[in-house]
Parts: C-alpha cells; structure tokens; sequence
C-alpha cells in the first residue's frame, strides 16, 4: 500500500512498505534540472549533484561514502533536464543511518570552493568524454533540433565555458532557490514504517523554509518542416538519432505511447529491429525510446548503422514506421506488446530500488502514487484504432528532427537531405 503525506514545509513524503524486502530504497527527489538554468550557469544542476557528495554539514565526503558502502548499500544520483535524485539502497536495519547522512546532503550542503574548483576539471572531462562518444553526443544533437533556442536543447552538463566560469557562489543561490522542502518528494520503499519516515523527515527539515516550485521556459513545439543536423567524425560507425514530437508527462496517450514504443523498437522481436538489422543487416543496434516533460516529449529511433549504408538504413527506418501509420496492428501483436509492457513494469517493481523512483516520479508528475492495477488497467483498455491514431499524430514526416554523426561524404550528406526533404 502507498501512504503519502505532506510535511507543514511542504515537503512530499511517498512510501511503500514491503514487509518481505530486507532492503531499503530512499530517495530525495528535486524538481529542479537542466532546463531550470540560464545559459551563464548552464550544466549547474549537474555540477551542484557532484558538489553534494564532497560533504555536508555533519559528514565529509568519506563519511558519506562509508556510512552507505561501509555497510553493503549503494549510493548514487542523477541529474536529468527535470529532476535531480539522490538515493541510496541498504539493508533495512542501516535505513535511520542512511536517512540522516542522504538528508544532510540535500539540507545542509558545504559547497565549498576548493571542492568546486577541483570537481570543474572533473565536469570538464566528463563533458569532453561525452563529445568523443558518438552514441551520446547524437541524441545531443538531436535535442537541440527539437527544442532549439530552449534549455531543454542545450547540454545538461552545461558547456566548457559555462562550468569554467560556474563559481561556488552560483551553486549555493542555484541550490538556495531549487533545494527547497516545498520542491522535494522523499520516496521510500522496503521494510520500513511511514509514520517513522514522517517523523524523521519532520525532524530533519523542520527548520528548513519551505521555499518555491521554480519556474521554467516552456518550449514551442510547433515545426514547419523537418531538420536535420550532420556532424563529419572519422569513426567506424554512423550514429543515427531520429525525433519527433511526443507527449507531455500527464498526456491521456503516454500509454499508448508506451505501446507503440514496445512493437516498434523496445526489444529484440520489435518491427524496426527485425527489418533494419534481421532482415537487412543495416545495423548493429536499433531501439526506440521516449522522454516525457510537463509541456513536451519525444518518441525517438536511434541506430548505430553501416557507413556505407546510412542513407539505406534511414529510408527504411523512415518506411518502416510508416507502415504502422496505414495498417492497424493485429491483435495478436497487440496482446503480445501489452504482455510485455505489463511483464516489464512487474518485474521492475520487485525491486525496491526501482519501486522508489517509480513512485516518486509518480508523485512528483501526478500528484499521487501511480498503482500497478491503475497502469495495467490503461494499457488492457488500449485498442489497435488507439495505436493507429497516436502513429498518425507522432509520426508526422513534416516533423522528423535527424542527428547523423559519422564520416559523412559530400555523397552522404546529399542524399540525406534528399531523403529528408521528401518527406
């Protein structure tokens, strides 16, 4: 059973007890991200994430590592465009230690300058490293094709101008104005009891102001034709990264979405899968993915193909998922994508690491607890007319955004815009 409640500060507090786990998954999770940030501080969230783990009021940076590792847990974070999470995963007797040492994190950070200064060349290398790994730097490139012009297309880690000039200063006013308990959910899965888990939070963050939900720059999602973006490296391979418009977080048809992604893409019996490498051996890899926002999304095809063949692959690719737009999928395939949406949420449930993030993700989008009955229930109700209509509306060609890193000739190049002006 989930149990929510909300502390006098505002903070959110999920949890779900699960009485046959030996372990405990906690969670802070911050509505604050990448596309909360000014070009000047861009990559400030992600710096600050780095910056919490150099040591808190009470514990320093070896303290904090111990106190988790020391006893058999795992301790780690992420920053993504919307959301900053730091969680930890112990045996359930070490959760009021792991508690303290996690809130102490988020509450009371140093920030200090000499760990600022030795962690930017760390940031600057990580950055780095991403620009010399095709497969992350496409979808990158991508980003700033859907949503140019907006944080959301920018680079989450920031750039290497903006992290050399990022100064402590800035992260304690970024984490002042975003760490606040009024922006927190606390997510908690494993043996514990909720009403031991609102006492503590109380008591830890009681004194703390509650502070604002900050706002961000909506994107605009309208486009008049397609774009593409072509970058010459002289690699083995061509990374391919396909976009187009999706849905918002809360949108009626994430679901089907969901299913779309799982006939199309999500795995090794997928459509595109089967024709793009099985059948026609254009790629090592091929998959589909999706990313949700409160204003936008994405429903994405990114591949690793030929270089010979990247004009090949793409054409096909681009007829592949035209065929779902004409034909209504069977429903035999139907049954099958439901069965494996459904068996993958269940089994990812299991874990109690998991189990936190999903339901402080879903209380942090919905404003409650989303329930396995609930979601099981949207996706049973879904038909092929649905998929068939979602197709229509995301796979519009008007709309494709394409990424293509690799050792483009002048012959590639042509023919990609050719194939993409087509469209």
């Amino acid at each position: 059973m989930y149990r929510k409640s909300v502390l006098p500060n505002g903070m959110r507090i999920v949890t779900h007890s699960m009485a046959q786990r030996d372990s405990v998954a906690l969670g802070f999770l911050i509505g604050t991200g990448g596309r909360y940030e000014e070009d000047r501080i861009k990559g400030a969230a992600h710096f600050l994430e780095h910056i919490l783990f150099k040591g808190s009021k009470t514990y320093s940076c070896d303290q904090i590592k111990q106190s988790v590792e020391g006893v058999g847990g795992t301790l780690n974070a992420f920053t993504a465009e919307d959301k900053t999470c730091y969680y930890a995963k112990v045996p359930a007797k070490y959760f009021v230690q792991v508690f303290d040492v996690l809130a102490d994190m988020i509450a009371h950070p140093l920030i200090a300058k000499k760990d600022v200064n030795k962690e930017r060349t760390v940031i600057m290398e990580e950055i780095k490293m991403y620009h010399d790994l095709p497969h992350f730097y496409v979808l990158e490139l991508l980003d700033s094709l859907m949503w140019p012009e907006n944080p959301l297309g920018k680079s989450l880690a920031g750039t290497l101008e903006s992290v050399a000039h990022m100064s402590a200063t800035d992260l304690r006013h970024f984490c002042g104005k975003h760490y606040t308990p009024n922006n927190t959910v606390m997510s908690v899965c494993g043996g514990i009891d909720h009403q031991k888990v609102v006492k503590l939070a109380n008591n830890k963050f009681a004194q703390c102001p509650q502070g604002t939900r900050p706002d961000f720059i909506r994107v605009d999602n309208s486009q008049n034709g397609p774009r593409i973006k072509l970058k010459k490296k002289n690699i083995e391979q061509m990374h391919v990264a396909l976009g187009m418009l999706g849905f918002s977080e809360a949108h009626q048809d994430r679901y089907v979405l969901g299913l779309l992604h799982v006939i199309l893409g999500a795995n090794m019996s997928s459509r595109l899968f089967n024709q793009i490498r099985e059948k026609n051996g254009l790629a090592y890899s091929i998959a589909t993915s999706m990313k949700f926002f409160k204003d936008t999304g994405m429903f994405m095809v990114r591949a690793g193909v030929d270089n010979k063949k990247v004009a090949e692959a793409i054409a096909l690719i681009i007829k592949e998922l035209g065929k779902i737009k004409k034909r209504p999928v069977s429903q035999d395939e139907l049954k099958r994508a439901k069965d494996y949406f459904i068996g993958q949420t269940v089994l990812g449930l299991e874990d109690t690491l998991e189990h936190m993030l999903w339901i402080g993700d879903s209380l942090m989008t919905f404003g409650k607890p989303r329930t396995l009955k609930d979601v099981i229930k949207k996706i049973e109700e879904i038909t092929a007319g649905d998929l068939q209509r979602v197709a229509r509306y995301v796979i519009d060609e008007k709309k494709f955004n394409l990424a293509v890193i690799g050792p483009l000739e002048d012959a590639h190049q042509k023919k990609l815009h050719q194939i993409m002006a087509i469209q």
